[in-house]
């Protein structure tokens, strides 16, 4: 593996791909402890898959864009290292599968060549930035948040605040007031607004998806652009710090606030401005990148079925606000496509308009800048690839998660029933085909990566057990969400659980009702105005399981008889640490610190001696089996136990050398006397624990 190490420019990406060729050795060779590597890999895209002994591994595009080189170098790797196939996410990625764990070194040094990262893609960490894929030619927007999270994603990557929180942290941009970057549902959520001729950002804090659903609470109505990373900074850094970590079930943001409360939260993010590096940052938008369209001849081609075409411009095309110009989206069935058919999109994107991608939201592929002159030309050439599938963001277009193909945590399929239910759309309902109100999700557990509470229509991945234990994949059937723009929207109900197999029949039920009753309204106005319990009415006899027949159990997209497996979902896992390993981390944390100083970088040497600290004291408290739910507790907790006992002694209460962290702004003289702070508590802490060893 030592080849690919000397063609890496960055020096900082060189050591982190070294690091983790070293960190699966010593895991390969028993030096290493499974439970630290795993959050090692996951916070660089490595993330266990459902098949044994192969791993999925994120590539991270902030924003879903991708320029055509990037593209290429993805299918290449792909061929190289996986099978081929291209997975987009909901959250703009691109996942590959089957990769053998030896080799993801190499494969994200082939990515580095260029600029593709799979850094932060998984694991307790800021995930890829996420933005309306229209960002840059939205009709509506006051202005291109692109730069804006581009900025956002290049200040949080591998910096120490966001590394090991107690779960993943969202953030989303939206161009416009209709919120198409779904704010409402992020840890923080941006959504562009322009006041008194000043750019500037509409806050969203504290949503979320998952078994309990959150409304994000509006933290700022307007907030200059200059000022979204030193809160986004601050926000961070009291998560860190009050966020859960022990019970995975309430360790995001969303439990933080409804436990706090907004005026609660917003007390301590006052709190720690002092020790945030920065107060404003301003982001220079100009000399964002701009689009280079490639000037060539309109080609001569003949459309033969003009019916067809007809339908795929009035459903796939997106208007641009650029005069001439417009976006073309593909419809990406449950977001996978072949390294073949991308190969050939590279190349026209790059040889016919702006050399670059984005990646939506639902699955999906746009392609910007496309002259309205080439419209046919390009309907010509991505007939070819089998990608002029009408229905771009419309009912037929349905977003599933893997489910049960390759996740841990997988219940019952996503892709089986989203293909079948697009099937009986396109066969019973075709005039869905171009209808943008009914929006269809699917996820294949809780977790809800398909977003399904979010859709009008949703599906939730469970099992049922008849009364003589078998076990049937099944369906929770949501209904009456929806986005209704500037950062308000409602969260699906849970209607009616039904076996899988039903799937279909339920959507027959929905769709017959709402074009009978529905009355011109949307889908959401109509659930709202007719009420759960008018809808669990006439879907209640599919719940029925006395009446199962043998198809019941056998799940969609198989042929064999269904079993419940779940595994241990990494991404959503939190990682319960010994205390010999925890020792080892703040060692760690110690020599980060060390490196930033020397790299004068105050705040970061700062922040890993307080996670040195923290670590040292958590230590302590799992070797007497104390909860260590959030930094917070285990440092008043190891006040209590410790240093008011007078099991060890410190000049002050350890709460007090702590927090010197946010009570100090970051400078070389606090960053030093820090670091040795950080050094004397693990020396000291590491001293008490081997003298109670000695002693048992």
């Amino acid at each position: 593996m030592r080849s690919f190490r000397t063609e890496i420019e960055n020096p900082v990406v060189e050591k982190d791909i070294i690091e983790l060729e070293q960190k699966i050795r010593q895991f390969k060779g028993g030096e290493l402890d499974e439970e630290k590597f795993r959050s090692l890999r996951l916070a660089r895209g490595v993330y266990g898959q459902r098949q044994q002994g192969v791993q999925m591994v994120r590539i991270k595009l902030p924003y879903g864009k991708v320029t055509s080189n990037q593209l290429l170098r993805i299918c290449d790797v792909s061929d190289e290292y996986s099978r081929g196939r291209l997975h987009i996410t909901t959250r703009q990625d691109i996942q590959i599968h089957y990769v053998a764990l030896e080799r993801t070194p190499e494969l994200w040094s082939e990515l580095e060549r260029d600029d593709v990262t799979l850094r932060e893609a998984c694991g307790n960490t800021v995930r890829n930035v996420t933005a309306s894929e229209t960002a840059g030619i939205d009709v509506d927007e006051p202005f291109d948040v692109s730069p804006y999270a581009h900025a956002v994603f290049q200040y949080f990557l591998r910096n120490p605040i966001g590394q090991e929180m107690g779960r993943k942290f969202k953030v989303s941009f939206s161009s416009s007031d209709a919120d198409t970057g779904l704010s409402y549902m992020h840890d923080l959520g941006f959504i562009a607004k322009v006041e008194n001729g000043q750019r500037g950002f509409k806050v969203m804090l504290a949503g979320g998806l998952g078994s309990q659903p959150r409304h994000a609470d509006e933290l700022y109505s307007f907030l200059p652009t200059d000022k979204i990373v030193p809160l986004m900074e601050g926000v961070i850094r009291v998560f860190d710090r009050y966020g859960e970590r022990r019970s995975r079930a309430k360790a995001r943001m969303k439990f933080l606030l409804k436990d706090i409360g907004l005026e609660g939260f917003k007390t301590l993010l006052e709190e720690e401005q002092t020790a945030i590096p920065i107060q404003t940052y301003p982001i220079d938008f100009e000399n964002y990148p701009k689009p280079e369209v490639a000037d060539v001849e309109v080609p001569s081609v003949q459309i033969e079925e003009n019916e067809e075409y007809q339908q795929w411009k009035s459903t796939n095309l997106v208007p641009q606000k650029q005069e001439g110009y417009v976006a073309i989206g593909i419809k990406v069935l449950l977001g996978d496509f072949y390294t073949d058919k991308a190969r050939e999109l590279a190349k026209l994107v790059q040889e016919y308009a702006a050399g670059e991608i984005r990646l939506s939201l639902r699955q999906n592929i746009l392609i910007p800048y496309v002259k309205e002159e080439l419209v046919p030309f390009f309907y010509s050439e991505l007939k070819k690839l089998g990608f002029v599938e009408a229905g771009y963001n419309k009912a037929l277009d349905i977003t599933a998660c893997p489910g049960t193909d390759t996740c841990n945590l997988g219940i019952s399929s996503s892709t089986g029933i989203a293909e079948e239910l697009e099937r009986v759309i396109k066969a019973e309902y075709p005039q869905y085909i171009s209808n943008p109100d009914v929006v269809i999700k699917i996820s294949g557990c809780m977790n809800a990566c398909g977003q399904h509470n979010m859709a009008n229509i949703g599906f939730q991945g469970m099992s049922i057990r008849t009364k003589d234990k078998l076990v049937a994949p099944a369906l929770q059937v949501l209904l009456g969400g929806g986005n209704f723009g500037d950062g308000k929207a409602r969260f699906a109900d849970k209607v009616v659980k039904i076996p899988s197999k039903r799937g279909p029949q339920a959507l027959r039920l929905i769709l017959d009702d709402f074009n009978a009753n529905g009355n011109g309204a949307s889908f959401a106005h109509y659930y709202e105005a007719k009420g759960e319990h008018y809808f669990y009415e006439f879907l209640k006899p599919l719940s029925d399981i006395e009446n199962l027949t043998q198809d019941d159990f056998i799940d969609w997209g198989t042929e064999e008889k269904y079993k419940k497996e779940i595994g241990i979902g990494e991404c959503a896992g939190v990682i319960v640490d010994l205390v010999a390993t925890l020792f080892f981390e703040s060692q760690e944390k110690i020599e980060k610190a060390e490196e930033a100083l020397i790299e004068e970088k105050w705040a970061a040497s700062i922040y890993y001696s307080y996670q040195s600290i923290v670590n040292s004291a958590k230590a302590l408290l799992t070797s007497e089996k104390v909860k260590v739910n959030t930094h917070s507790a285990i440092i008043k907790d190891f006040d209590r136990l410790y240093v008011e006992t007078g099991k060890v002694d410190f000049a002050e209460n350890f709460e007090n050398l702590a927090l010197q962290l946010n009570k100090n702004e970051p400078s070389q003289a606090f960053a030093t006397s820090f670091l040795d702070d950080a050094k004397l508590v693990l020396d000291r802490l590491e001293s008490f624990r081997k003298l109670e060893l000695a002693h048992v």
